[in-house]
């Protein structure tokens, strides 16, 4: 028995686990996906406090991040994050297919669960803290609106969504840019969350179709009273 499977047996009976890092860690999975498809810019909508960006940080990826949240509070402490970061920058709004307002519905558990869609009961019953406990206004943009503004002609961008539910409309809301995106990350729900929200199923049949290759799943929501997972994060790149 090697060194780590001994360490690995003796912390999993205390209720907790040892990897190898940072080769299990989804987020080194990641940058080095990143780095392996030179991307130089990327954007990270849904940005909630900033813990993306951060990571991606810790794991080497050094090039220009915009980290986009509409809730306010939530935008603040994003700023506080990014403000030692000359190569991060913030935007407070959301985005979606059509430029203007929109009420979001701010989550118990921190804003981790926001979204501009009504959240379905099997959310909430997964994960009581989750449910809404207040809205708020917030604005709404084009992606495509504000590209010329974040990425450089020859850039090369990677998109990542977490949008609880609004990923369709925020890809609609790219356009053409999307053709000029390497890579996403988007968030999927394997079963119903959010009422009007898109599936795994359709995500990766769009994403196929607009000439992306799945190239990495990491594990996210998951019912903590039976185990099953209803959300994973996708990343995928163009070959």
């Amino acid at each position: 028995m090697t060194l780590l499977h001994s360490a690995r047996s003796a912390v999993r009976r205390l209720g907790l686990d040892v990897a190898r890092y940072p080769d299990e860690c989804p987020d080194h999975q990641v940058a080095r996906l990143l780095s392996h498809h030179r991307v130089d810019v990327v954007l990270d909508v849904g940005a909630h406090t900033g813990h993306y960006a951060s990571q991606l940080r810790v794991c080497g990826y050094r090039g220009r991040i915009t980290s986009f949240e509409p809730v306010g509070e939530l935008h603040r402490q994003l700023l506080r994050r990014a403000a030692g970061d000359p190569r991060w920058n913030t935007v407070r709004c959301a985005l979606g297919d059509r430029p203007g307002s929109a009420v979001i519905n701010v989550a118990g558990n921190a804003g981790a669960s926001s979204s501009l869609l009504p959240m379905l009961d099997l959310h909430t019953e997964a994960s009581p803290g989750s449910a809404y406990v207040r809205t708020e206004e917030v604005g709404v943009e084009r992606l495509d609106a504000l590209w010329p503004g974040l990425v450089a002609e020859g850039e090369r961008a990677f998109l990542k969504l977490d949008v609880q539910g609004f990923e369709r409309q925020v890809l609609d809301g790219a356009g053409e840019r999307l053709a000029d995106c390497a890579g996403l990350q988007l968030e999927m729900s394997l079963v119903p969350l959010y009422d009007g929200g898109m599936l795994h199923r359709e995500a990766l049949d769009w994403a196929q179709e607009e000439g992306f290759t799945l190239m990495n799943l990491l594990p996210g929501f998951t019912d903590g009273r039976t185990g099953r997972m209803y959300q994973c994060d996708a990343v995928l790149f163009r070959e």
